[in-house]
C-alpha cells in the first residue's frame, strides 16, 4: 500500500504500463528513486547525461506509442533534460518528465541550484505544473500523463524534493492512464468540398507525412483512385515508401528531384498528416486539400482550399466514396518514371564507389541497409547522416526510423538508440552517427556498457561538421571552424568495453559490419569517409548557385584550391541541374 507521495507516483506509472525511467539520480530525487527501488517493477535506467535521458525517452515513446518517462534532480539536473524534451515535444511523442525542485520554503530566495522549472519547461511541453503541496498528487500526475498521451508531447511535473517523501493522500487507488484510439473524421460538408477539388483536378499529387502511420492501406487506395504520385516528407518515409507503386521519393532539402517535380507539375495537392516546413518546395497557385488531426496545423505552410480535420485513416475512408476514380495515369507515369531515373542514379553512386578509397558515405549507408535486419530500428544524427539515411535506408513496413526531424538537434542518434533498444530488447538497433554528434554525447557509450544494450553504432567519420560546411558553401562562405580533430573512436569503444573496429577501405566494410552486427553486445564501427561529398538539394536556387560560385572563388584565393579539386572530382557524377 502506498505510504508516500512517491509511492503513489510509482503505483500510477506502473498501472499505466511504464516499465523504466531514464535519468541520473540526485538528492532531490531520492524519495522517488527509493520508491522505485522498493516497488521493484519499474527500472531506473541510469544514463551519463540527462540530455541523453530525454532523448532516450523520446525514442522509446516513438517506437512503442506508449508513455515514456525521464527524470532529473533539481537545478542543473533537470535543466539538462531540456534539449531532449524539445525534441520529444516537437516530434509529438508522449513523454513525462519528472523535474525535482529545491525545498518549497527556499523557492525564490536564490537557494543552491535554484532554477524555476515550472517556467523553464513551458515552451517545450504541452503541460507543466508545480506540485506545491502533497495533496495535489496524484491528480496533477494523472492530468500530466493524459495531456502527454492525448496531445502527443511532453508533460512536466515539478516536485520539490521533500514532497516525494510526504505522506500519501489517503484513499487513493492508482488509475491506469493509457493511450486512447479515437475515431476523428471531418464533417460531410468539408469532405464534399475536398472531393470537389480533387474531382475537378487532372494531375493530383499527394504529400504524405508521419500522420500516415497506421494508414498505409488508405494511402494506397487514395493514390490509386486519384492516379496520384506520392511524395513523402522524411517523417513519413517509414510509413509511405514500402509496397507503394505510386511512390516518387522524398522532397525537401535532403530529398531528390523526382519528389520536387511531382509537386511542381501538379494542379492539386493533397497533404496527408504532414507539417512539412520548407515552403519553397511546395507548389504555387494550386488548390490544396490538407488532412491533419490537429486543426491548428492546417494552412501553416501554404494556403489551403479544403481543410479536413481528422486522422488520415478515418478521413480517407470517409473521402474515398466521394471521389470519381480516374484512369488517366499520364501524370503518374511521368513522375514514377522520373523517380526510377533518380533512384537509379542514387543507387549507381553507391555501386560505383564500392572500391573507392577513401570511403564514400553513399556506399556505407547502402551497405548498412543491405546487412541490417528486416525489422531493424535505425536512428540517425542530424546533418549528413540524415541525408544518407533518407536516400539509402529501405523501409519495408517493419523497420523503424527515429531522428530529430523537427528539432534538428546534434547528438541524437546514440541516445535515441539507447531508448529504442531499452524498449525493444529483441530487435536490432543501429545508430548512424556523425563524428561531431557522437563526440558531443560520447559518455553515452558507457551507458551502453552499464545497461548492457546491444546497440550497433556506425560512425560517419569525415573529420568535419560537413553539413555546416555545405551550408557555408551554399552561402558563398569559405569553410571555417568546422574541422574535427577526432580520436580513434574504435579504440575508445574498446576501452569502454564495446566491440570496436576502424574501417578505412571500402573492401573491408562489409565484413566489419557483419562482425559488429552479429556481436552479442554493443558495437561501434568507425568508418572513415571522404570529407568532400557535396549533397545537393533537388531544387537549386539562383542564390545557392551564386553561393557555390563565390565559395569556389574565395576558397582558391585563400589557398584551398586542392580541397576544391577533390570536392569537384568527388561530385561531378552527382551534380545535375534539371
Amino acid at each position: 500500500m502506498a505510504t508516500t507521495v512517491a509511492d503513489v507516483m510509482v503505483a500510477t506509472l506502473k498501472a499505466s504500463g511504464v516499465r523504466r525511467v531514464w535519468g541520473i539520480p540526485g538528492d532531490s530525487m531520492n524519495g522517488f528513486t527509493d520508491a522505485l527501488r522498493r516497488d521493484g517493477a519499474i527500472t531506473w535506467e541510469h544514463v551519463r547525461h540527462e540530455e541523453g535521458a530525454a532523448f532516450a525517452a523520446a525514442a522509446e515513446a516513438a517506437v512503442t506509442g506508449e508513455l515514456a518517462v525521464c527524470g532529473g534532480s533539481c537545478g542543473p539536473g533537470n535543466l539538462h533534460l531540456i534539449n531532449g524534451l524539445f525534441d520529444a515535444n516537437r516530434s509529438r511523442v508522449p513523454v513525462l518528465a519528472i523535474a525535482a525542485h529545491i525545498p518549497r520554503e527556499e523557492i525564490g530566495g536564490g537557494y543552491f541550484q535554484e532554477t524555476h522549472p515550472d517556467r523553464l519547461f513551458v515552451e517545450c511541453s504541452v503541460y507543466c505544473e508545480l506540485v506545491s503541496v502533497p495533496e495535489q498528487l496524484p491528480r496533477v500526475l494523472e492530468m500530466a500523463m493524459r495531456a502527454a498521451l492525448a496531445r502527443g508531447g511532453v508533460a512536466v511535473v515539478v516536485v520539490p524534493g521533500e514532497v516525494f517523501l510526504a505522506d500519501a493522500p489517503s484513499h487513493h487507488d492508482p488509475v491506469p492512464i493509457r493511450p486512447a484510439r479515437p475515431v476523428v473524421r471531418p464533417d460531410e460538408q468539408s469532405l464534399a468540398a475536398a472531393a470537389q477539388v480533387l474531382n475537378d483536378a487532372s494531375d493530383v499529387t499527394i504529400l504524405a507525412g508521419a500522420g500516415c502511420a497506421g494508414a498505409h492501406d488508405q494511402l494506397i487506395a487514395l493514390a490509386g483512385a486519384l492516379q496520384a504520385p506520392v511524395v513523402h516528407a522524411f517523417g513519413g518515409k517509414e510509413y509511405v515508401e514500402y509496397d507503394n507503386p505510386y511512390d516518387v521519393g522524398m522532397t525537401g532539402l535532403i530529398g531528390f528531384g523526382s519528389g520536387y517535380r511531382a509537386m511542381e507539375h501538379c494542379d492539386a495537392l493533397v497533404m496527408l498528416g504532414t507539417d512539412f516546413p520548407y515552403r519553397p518546395f511546395l507548389p504555387d497557385g494550386v488548390p490544396v486539400v490538407q488532412v491533419d488531426v490537429r486543426g491548428e496545423q492546417i494552412g501553416k505552410r501554404i494556403p489551403v482550399r479544403a481543410p479536413l480535420v481528422g486522422t488520415v485513416k478515418d478521413t480517407v475512408d470517409a473521402l474515398l466514396p466521394l471521389l470519381r476514380p480516374r484512369t488517366d495515369s499520364l501524370h503518374l507515369g511521368r513522375m514514377t518514371a522520373h523517380y526510377r531515373r533518380a533512384r537509379e542514379r542514387l543507387d549507381k553512386l553507391a555501386r560505383d564507389r564500392r572500391n573507392d578509397s577513401p570511403l564514400h558515405p553513399q556506399y556505407v549507408a547502402a551497405t548498412v541497409d543491405q546487412l541490417a535486419a528486416q525489422d531493424a530500428i535505425f536512428t540517425f544524427d542530424v546533418g549528413t547522416p540524415s541525408i544518407w539515411a533518407a536516400r539509402y535506408l529501405r523501409m519495408n513496413g517493419a523497420r523503424r526510423l527515429v531522428g530529430s526531424l523537427n528539432h534538428g538537434s546534434m547528438a541524437n542518434a546514440l541516445p535515441h538508440a539507447i531508448g529504442a533498444q531499452g524498449a525493444s530488447p529483441g530487435r536490432q538497433v543501429i545508430a548512424l552517427s556523425g563524428d561531431g554528434g557522437l563526440a558531443m554525447l560520447l559518455g553515452e557509450l558507457v551507458t551502453l556498457r552499464q545497461q548492457r544494450l546491444p546497440v550497433k553504432i556506425v560512425v560517419f567519420n569525415n573529420g568535419a561538421l560537413s553539413f555546416v560546411e555545405l551550408e557555408m558553401k551554399a552561402a558563398g562562405i569559405v569553410n571555417y571552424g568546422t574541422d574535427l580533430d577526432n580520436p580513434d573512436f574504435a579504440a575508445i569503444a574498446r576501452a569502454t568495453g564495446l566491440f570496436g573496429v576502424r574501417v578505412d577501405k571500402a573492401g573491408d566494410l562489409p565484413d566489419a559490419l557483419r562482425e559488429a552486427f552479429s556481436h552479442d553486445g554493443p558495437a561501434l564501427v568507425d568508418v572513415h569517409t571522404v570529407r568532400e561529398e557535396l549533397s545537393l538539394p533537388p531544387k537549386l536556387t539562383y542564390g545557392q548557385l551564386k553561393g557555390f560560385t563565390l565559395y569556389a572563388t574565395r576558397t582558391i584565393l585563400s589557398g584551398g584550391g586542392e580541397q576544391l579539386v577533390e570536392l569537384t572530382k568527388s561530385n561531378l557524377r552527382e551534380l545535375e541541374v534539371e
